[in-house]
């Protein structure tokens, strides 16, 4: 069971045990977590989502409004979920074919941001401080600091880890991100912090 004196848990919420839920997180109205499914401290589950069995939620994690998180996905540390968006977990389903036992996994790294009603095909890994905007499909593996958007998602620029903009264009450039003051390299692997 869970101690609910160190989460917050609305009275609406199903959940089905075993499961566990870290100490200051908070599951808002109407949804719905399956058994064995993990989730880190202080992290926030929205109104209406749903999270399916076996998958893991790291610390911080903020799941807006009308999430769904199907079995195989991992969210790391600090991951940011937009209302709406969703993951996928099959890569080919079909009504009357029964593909539970081919369930992709999908990984969403520490720092990442998934906007507002995207879709996350399964199988790929979304980089660490990436940033997928609102509305897009994503069909492939994301680097880290990588901006993508668009259906399907393609690469449009960097961004640093607190979501700004890089000016970065060719290997070499360098750009300092306009809130933390950090400095960000493009290298032939990617954004790297200098």
């Amino acid at each position: 069971m869970i101690d609910k004196t160190k989460v917050f848990v609305h009275e609406s919420v199903v959940i089905d045990y075993p499961t566990q839920i870290g100490q200051g997180s908070k599951v808002w109205h109407f949804s719905h977590i399956m058994r064995d499914v993990k989730i880190g401290l202080s992290c926030t589950i929205g109104q209406g989502c749903f999270i399916a069995s076996k998958c893991v939620l790291g610390n911080n994690v903020k799941v807006q409004n009308n999430v769904s998180i199907y079995e195989g996905v991992i969210c790391e540390d600090d991951v940011f979920l937009g209302p709406s968006m969703v993951f996928t977990n099959v890569v080919n389903p079909r009504a009357h074919i029964v593909r539970k036992d081919q369930y992709k996994k999908t990984i969403v790294r520490k720092g990442a941001t998934v906007g507002a009603n995207a879709t996350i095909v399964c199988g790929i890994e979304i980089g660490s401080h990436s940033f997928v905007g609102a509305g897009s499909v994503v069909t492939k593996d994301i680097k880290p600091y990588e901006l993508v958007y668009g259906n399907p998602a393609r690469h449009k620029g960097w961004v640093s880890k607190s979501g700004h903009r890089l000016s970065l264009s060719k290997s070499g450039d360098e750009a300092n991100c306009p809130e933390s003051g950090e400095l960000y390299r493009l290298t032939l692997k990617g954004v790297i912090i200098v």
